[in-house]
């Protein structure tokens, strides 16, 4: 079969569906990615067929303006990323409808769903929801974007609603116009559908594991919950030689690193982290990413550099330091060591609760609040609390027993024939 994946956005939302296309590639089938400019290396790295979409977000949620928004509240961040989608949404929709064509099944996330089913409509091909942050309304946890309203069934299905809402309205804003303009497509209504599991109508993949979050019991068989979708490092890859080196010549570090979150001031965060891994006494290694953490002088035992494959790099850590980002906790949890979530916006708390609850790892902070105090504790408890640690190995071992993109996989091509 001939599949076309629609995958635009951070490095975080385009992940995920690299690894479902490589499943899908080693089953027999035909894939075909369309993602953004700076990802075109990662899709080509696993010989997956790509479809240029001539944007690059990396450099859009980097701009200044962008990175203060996201720093400082959910709803400023929201309409920077509405802005950034305008941007982006017709190149998107007009790589993806020329990739459609001769395809047999369209599968699209968050970023892309909107848009997917425009172009689904337009080329007659089915549509397959696949997500890695829940979105089916249940009172059994609270919503993604909501997680703080949880104290009763009734409190956590009024999540789900919003946070649905939340994710419509800015699909909305940002596509709305190119999906009438361009698929055709009658103008969509204010207010999220409440008859679909998914964003619009079609089955849905759920992409986490069920040993940290259950599967809604309200769910019906057009929900299916495979586990993680895991993308390992490309076949022979190696490190740098001076990381190899520093990961040999002491204790296991700790890794800090924010993944796709830009930051107003990464020098002063840079200062903050390199204070607080002082006083914990422990050895770090800084992930620059988009975050940019950067000095020019690090101290012994801190070693930095821009990225390295986390399938790779988390097993060699004492724990993680990240923003909860769903693909991120998903590496660490699988790498089976602690991890502490300091949340910019969106799901990230959320996964940074259910780390915490899961009992591996220590409360979430808020990045906008963080300070030295609170980063050395959280240190202290991702390489020293011994309960922390144990919880986190069998967590680790129970989601590496899982096979989430082979699962996925058998669904996607069972989903496709109906």
């Amino acid at each position: 079969m001939k599949f076309t994946i629609l995958a635009p956005g951070s490095r975080g939302d385009v992940q995920p569906y690299v690894a479902l296309g490589v499943g899908l590639s080693r089953a027999g089938h035909a894939v075909r990615v369309v993602t953004t400019r700076d990802h075109h290396a990662l899709v080509e790295a696993h010989a997956l067929e790509l479809a240029a979409v001539p944007f690059d977000v990396q450099a859009a949620l980097s701009a200044p303006p962008v990175a203060r928004a996201l720093e400082r509240s959910s709803l400023l961040a929201l309409r920077s990323f509405r802005e950034i989608a305008l941007k982006a949404a017709r190149l998107t929709a007009e790589v993806g409808l020329e990739a459609g064509r001769g395809a047999d099944v369209l599968v699209a996330g968050f970023s892309g769903a909107f848009l997917a089913e425009g172009i689904a409509r337009r080329l007659d091909l089915p549509l397959v929801q696949a997500y890695n942050v829940p979105l089916t309304p249940t009172a059994a946890f609270p919503g993604a974007l909501t997680p703080w309203l949880d104290f009763g069934p009734r409190s956590r299905r009024l999540g789900h609603v919003l946070s649905r809402q939340a994710v419509w309205m800015t699909a909305r804003m940002s596509s709305d116009d190119t999906r009438r303009k361009l698929l055709g497509m009658p103008s969509a209504p204010r207010f999220a559908p409440s008859r679909f599991a998914g964003l619009v109508e079609g089955p849905v993949l759920y992409g986490y594991s069920t040993s940290v979050l259950p599967r809604g019991p309200e769910w019906g068989e057009d929900v299916e919950v495979t586990g993680f979708w895991f993308l390992d490092e490309p076949a022979g890859f190696a490190p740098p030689a001076a990381l190899a080196d520093f990961l040999a010549e002491g204790s296991p570090p700790v890794c800090i690193g924010f993944g796709s979150m830009s930051q107003r001031d990464p020098r002063r965060v840079t200062a903050l982290v390199l204070e607080a891994i002082n006083r914990a006494g422990v050895r770090a290694i800084l992930l620059s990413g988009w975050g940019q953490l950067t000095a020019q002088r690090l101290p012994p035992g801190v070693f930095a550099l821009e990225s390295a494959p986390h399938s790779w790099l988390f097993p060699r850590c004492a724990g993680v330091v990240h923003h909860g980002g769903a693909g991120t906790t998903a590496a660490a949890l699988r790498a089976g060591v602690p991890s502490l979530v300091v949340a910019f916006h969106g799901d990230q708390p959320f996964w940074g609760q259910l780390v915490h609850r899961a009992g591996a790892g220590p409360r979430p902070l808020l990045h906008r609040k963080l300070t030295v105090d609170e980063l050395a504790r959280g240190l202290s408890v991702l390489t020293h609390d011994a309960a922390v640690r144990k919880r986190a190995q069998a967590l680790g071992a129970v989601i590496r027993a899982e096979d989430g993109v082979r699962d996925a996989v058998k669904a996607l091509a069972r989903l496709a024939t109906r």
